[in-house]
C-alpha cells in the first residue's frame, strides 16, 4: 500500500467502526497513520442508520466514508437509508464511499445502486459468509456448547476470512485503482456447514459436531433466545434463501483488488483455536 496515498485522502469515516470489520479497518488505517473517525451509537458523535440526525455532525471534514448497514442490508428500508446517507455524504464534501455488501442479495443490489448513483467515487465490498461469524457472532454460543444447529444441509459456502474484507477495504479507502470496482470476496475454498464444523474441531481439539434443523426449529429456538422478531425473519431469509447454492462459487475479488490469494479457512481455524476463544478463553 502507498502510504502517501492513503495520507493524501484525509480523515475516513467508519461506520460500524467497532464491528467485525470496520475495527479491523480502523486498526490498519491508524497504522498508516492515516486520521479516522469512528461512527457506532455508542461513539462520542453517536452514529444511528434510524436517526438521520445523527449523520450530519459525523461527516464535518471527511474525504471518505467505509459504509457497513446494521443489522444487514436485506433489511427493509436498508436501500433508502444508503442512498439517502450517501448523498448527505457527497453534499458534505465527502469524495469515496466504499459499501460492505453481500452477495446474493437483492435487497442488498439496492443498496448499491443507490450508493452509486450518489455521485461519489465508490467501490463495493460483496463479501461472501464471514468465517468469524464462528467466533465473533451468534455461532460462537455453539461452537463452544459443541454443537451447532442450523437449517442448512449440504450447500457450500466459500466463507471468508474478514481480515482481507479489511485489506481490501483500506486498499479501496486509500488508492484510486480501485474507484468504480464491484469485488465479490470468497475465500479459497468453498465448504458446507458440516465441513466447516469438522475443521473447527481440528483446529480445537475439541468434539464439536453439526446437525441440520428445520427452518421451524431453528425459529423457535431463535425465539425462546428472546431474539427479536424482525431479526428472526431476516436469519430465515438468509438461511434459507441466500444459502441455496447460488454462492457456492469461488471468486477472485481478493486476488483482483489485492493480488494475493484469500486466506483459507483452516488457516483462521488454527489462528482463532489458538487464542482460546472457542474454549471460553480458559
Amino acid at each position: 500500500m502507498n502510504q502517501s496515498v492513503g495520507k493524501a485522502q484525509g480523515l475516513i469515516l467508519i461506520l460500524g467502526g467497532t464491528g467485525k470489520t470496520g475495527r479491523r479497518v480502523a486498526e490498519r488505517l491508524t497504522k498508516q497513520g492515516i486520521p479516522i473517525r469512528i461512527g457506532s451509537r455508542s461513539g462520542k458523535l453517536p452514529f444511528d442508520w434510524n436517526d438521520q440526525a445523527t449523520w450530519k455532525p459525523l461527516l464535518g471534514g471527511v474525504s471518505a466514508v467505509y459504509l457497513t448497514y446494521y443489522p444487514d442490508l436485506a433489511s427493509p428500508g436498508a436501500a433508502e437509508a444508503v442512498g439517502s446517507f450517501a448523498r448527505l455524504a457527497v453534499k458534505q464534501g465527502v469524495k469515496r464511499l466504499v459499501l460492505l455488501s453481500g452477495r446474493g442479495e437483492d435487497e442488498a443490489q439496492r443498496s448499491e445502486k443507490a450508493l452509486q448513483d450518489s455521485g461519489a467515487e465508490w467501490t463495493i465490498l460483496r463479501s461472501s459468509w464471514f468465517a468469524q461469524n464462528f467466533s465473533e457472532h451468534f455461532l460462537l454460543d455453539p461452537v463452544r456448547s459443541g454443537m451447532i444447529a442450523l437449517p442448512v444441509g449440504d450447500v457450500k459456502e466459500p466463507f471468508v476470512d474478514v481480515e482481507d474484507i479489511a485489506d481490501v477495504a483500506v486498499a479501496a479507502l486509500t488508492d484510486t485503482k480501485h474507484v468504480g470496482e464491484v469485488y465479490e470476496l470468497s475465500g479459497p475454498r468453498a465448504l458446507t456447514f458440516a465441513e466447516v464444523t469438522e475443521e473447527i474441531a481440528i483446529a480445537s481439539g475439541r468434539d464439536i459436531r453439526y446437525t441440520c434443523i428445520s427452518t421451524e426449529h431453528f425459529i423457535s429456538a431463535l425465539q425462546r433466545q428472546g431474539v427479536p422478531n424482525d431479526v428472526i425473519s431476516l436469519m430465515v431469509e438468509l438461511f434459507t434463501k441466500v444459502l441455496d447454492g447460488r454462492n457456492s462459487h469461488v471468486t477472485n475479488g481478493v486476488q483482483h483488488a489485492l493480488g494475493r490469494e484469500p486466506r483459507d479457512f483452516s488457516d483462521y481455524a488454527r489462528r482463532t483455536a489458538a487464542s482460546g476463544v472457542w474454549d471460553g478463553g480458559k
